[in-house]
């Protein structure tokens, strides 16, 4: 059909953000009508034709309740696109990596199920997520198994990252209050 595309004629909407490898990125297919959406979360080929050649092995999702804050977690071998399938969420991201030039800065996104934004994070990051809405479902896709022994933490309100983020009073894991 002509008013399909084909995809080797869709896009990505790609942008760099202020830390090094992690990319905002919108979908190539989103399509609305009156009886809802259609997203291509991913599509192997389309990805890899912008240069994003990760090789993704598993796919997780978290549900999770308004003010529920989770992370901030990585470790030094996973990638990671993180999408809002349901609600909305902020994402943050930190480089953890110990010899960057950007070591402990973060940045914030908002995702949602309206603006339809993913994040790519590069092995060495940390990511955490606060829901905003009543629920949320939070998907990544990763290129490793999960492995929690190498994983790393860091507290989210560690005072030598100060994130700003819009609560005080987050729900916490006993994990993530910094009871491990």
């Amino acid at each position: 059909m002509d008013s399909e595309k084909s995809h080797n004629q869709i896009e990505l909407t790609i942008s760099k953000t202020k830390l090094p490898g992690v990319l905002l990125i919108k979908p190539a297919t989103v399509f609305e009508d009156f009886r809802g959406s259609y997203i291509e979360l991913y599509n192997e080929e389309i990805y890899k034709s912008t240069g994003i050649l990760v090789d993704f092995k598993q796919d997780d999702i978290s549900t999770s309740k308004k003010n529920v804050l989770r992370g901030i977690h990585g470790d030094s071998k996973t990638w990671k696109l993180v999408s809002c399938l349901f609600g909305r969420f902020y994402l943050v991201v930190v480089d953890c990596k110990k010899d960057s030039k950007q070591f402990r800065q973060w940045e914030s996104f908002e995702l949602s199920d309206v603006n339809r934004e993913q994040v790519l994070i590069p092995p060495g990051f940390g990511n955490g997520h606060l829901v905003l809405s009543e629920r949320a479902i939070f998907h990544y896709k990763q290129s490793t198994y999960y492995d929690r022994e190498s994983q790393f933490t860091y507290l989210w309100n560690d005072p030598e990252l100060n994130i700003s983020w819009p609560i005080n009073n987050p729900i916490l894991s006993i994990r993530d209050s910094g009871g491990e």
